[in-house]
């Protein structure tokens, strides 16, 4: 009736609610009714008995050596930070493992124990965030990054700390028990350092240190708090369901703690501590990488007057050093096709599908600035965006399939543009985009063949040179991982022979693929970005019935096809026929044996 108020129904009460909520006040609020409590407790106690064990979650057994190849595709130079971070984290989570295993409680480990907490030193720029969130990655436990800046800035609030902690829950989907094995990582940690004989902004530092004291060994971190409207909200519908008061926490024994900040006036205190002639370095050091092999050397009473309080220095039992990146190392990071800064490019300019790539000069002459820029691998990226943001402007609307970054663009960006805009298909650019893609296919199959054992094992069966081919190629193409291009081929001659199949079960007669055949047909999916099974249906439909008669025709039950059936189809098949009716032997056109 019109003018009658419409009864909104659960649902769309909810949405409108929460929408309002989340206006108001944040995205962290939101209304939880008990119907969808209900649910989701069901769904997580199926969960729960489904899968309860925190070791079939997470890759409890990896071994040292095996995290750190991880580190080492993705990672330049720091050996010695990957190899310290590695060794460490497997056993801390190996121990865990076997913790698990042998149903230990708390009261039957050792008492005391002293987790692997780390704190790693370095300048900005080196890949400390990097490690750390590759490790986490690697073995699929939650991860959360704070910054220990916001404490020391807007003062000590007691839950701050913790909230980290919380955190962690939210990151495995409300799963305490698998965020009870998660990472924390703490950056910027040299920020809390106090300075001797001031006071003020220092006490909050101090403040900050101490608040981290028992959750980097072992507390229980309560998940209600009064600043968490969601948690407050839960534990209220969870009041209404069953009358009690329900006490969820979650314990910090398990939970490994990594900390990191670039600690700029470490040096001087070591320095002052062991003297010139206790260095060793020799005397044709200059000064700047004396200073660098200075952190090598700390200690703990180092750190304690650097501005930590020693029981929060005895939490971090772990150290490792980062080493400052030079212009070759940059250029190390540049040339690893792993690496998140050239990967980046590529995908913003294959939004507009444009295919951009890089001569190995100008990759050289990126790297020397951002060398000079002074802030790492930072670096990297704001001179790449410096070199390249008015041709990812410019190039879209002229319809330009591919660009090369040449030594040209880097050193003098606008004139390359306006060269490039007068002539986009020139055959000289051109050629010079073949020569750059040449080279990469050929450095993607050698980055292949050292793995050479491994990717046989795993996919013998598309492990041969027209396959590597085939998938290096598409790797460049799609920037995918080369292994699940290995994995995505091996399923397309899966789809292959199950076509095989099903021809077999309509036409009442088999046809096989010749090996030649097969190629083609994966060549021809890849290049369309379609499935195999389309190119196969696309083929057959022009011979499933000729082929038919001229089998019975024949007698014969099997027909092998080779790659002119994939690429003629129609002349194949008038081949096939016209053989059939010839008094001569039945000879399949375009077959050479296999």
């Amino acid at each position: 009736m019109d003018g009658e108020l419409k009864m909104l129904d659960q649902k769309e009460l909810e949405k409108e609610l929460n929408d309002y909520l989340h206006k108001k006040y944040g995205v962290r609020i939101r209304i939880v009714t008990p119907m969808m409590l209900a649910k989701a407790a069901q769904k997580g106690g199926e969960e729960k008995s489904a899968d309860s064990n925190p070791v079939d979650k997470i890759q409890f057994d990896m071994k040292p050596e095996e995290l750190v190849a991880h580190l080492d595709e993705y990672v330049v130079k720091q050996d010695e930070a990957k190899a310290i971070l590695a060794t460490k984290v497997c056993t801390h989570f190996n121990r865990i493992r076997r913790e698990l295993e042998n149903k230990c409680t708390p009261a039957q480990t050792d008492v005391g124990r002293i987790k692997n907490n780390i704190i790693m030193i370095g300048p900005t720029g080196v890949g400390k965030t990097y490690i750390v969130k590759l490790i986490a990655n690697k073995l699929g436990v939650p991860f959360v990054k704070g910054d220990a800046t916001k404490f020391s800035e807007t003062g000590y609030v007691g839950g701050d700390v913790e909230d980290l902690v919380r955190d962690l829950v939210r990151e495995a989907n409300e799963d305490i028990e698998l965020a009870q094995y998660g990472i924390v990582y703490l950056d910027e940690i040299d920020k809390i350092a106090s300075s001797t004989g001031f006071t003020g902004p220092d006490v909050s530092r101090t403040g900050v240190q101490r608040a981290l004291l028992k959750p980097m060994e072992e507390t229980e971190v309560n998940l209600k708090v009064p600043h968490d409207a969601v948690s407050q909200l839960q534990a209220l519908e969870q009041y209404r369901k069953t009358g009690e008061r329900e006490k969820r926490v979650i314990n910090t024994r398990n939970i490994l703690f990594i900390v990191s900040g670039a600690f700029n006036e470490l040096s001087d205190i070591i320095k002052k501590r062991v003297g010139k002639k206790g260095m060793g370095f020799g005397a044709d050091l200059g000064r700047q990488t004396e200073k660098e092999c200075y952190p090598r050397m700390v200690m703990s009473d180092d750190l304690v007057q650097y501005g930590f309080e020693s029981e929060f220095v005895g939490r971090l039992p772990v150290t490792t050093v980062l080493n400052r990146l030079t212009a070759d190392d940059l250029y190390a990071i540049l040339k690893n096709p792993k690496n998140p800064v050239i990967r980046g490019k590529k995908e913003d300019f294959r939004a507009y599908d444009i295919d951009i790539r890089f001569e190995d000069e100008a990759l050289k002459q990126l790297s020397q600035q951002a060398f000079e820029e002074n802030t790492g691998a930072r670096g990297l990226v704001r001179v790449m965006e410096k070199a390249l943001v008015h041709f990812e402007k410019k190039l879209p609307t002229f319809q330009v399939s591919f660009f090369v970054v040449t030594p040209e663009v880097v050193t003098d960006p606008e004139t390359a543009l306006e060269q490039l805009l007068e002539d986009p298909d020139s055959p000289a650019l051109r050629e010079r985009y073949q020569q750059v893609l040449a080279k990469e296919k050929a450095a993607a199959k050698k980055t292949v063949l050292r793995q050479r054992e491994y990717f046989e094992e795993r996919y013998g069966s598309v492990f041969n040179d027209a396959y590597l081919d085939l998938i290096a190629g598409w790797h460049l193409s799609s920037g995918a991982e080369v292994e699940d291009l290995f994995r995505e081929v091996t399923s397309m001659v899966g789809e292959v022979k199950a076509f095989e199949s099903e021809f077999m079960a309509r036409q009442h007669f088999r046809i096989r693929f010749s090996d030649d055949a097969l190629y083609e047909i994966l060549s021809e999916a890849v290049n369309e970005g379609t499935d195999v099974a389309t190119i196969c249906r696309r083929v057959s439909s022009n011979y499933d019935y000729s082929m038919r008669l001229a089998m019975n025709r024949t007698g014969q039950e099997e027909l092998v096809l080779p790659r002119e059936a994939i690429l003629n189809p129609k002349d194949f098949v008038n081949g096939v026929t016209r053989s059939s009716h010839s008094d001569s032997p039945f000879a399949i056109p375009g077959s050479h044996g296999e």
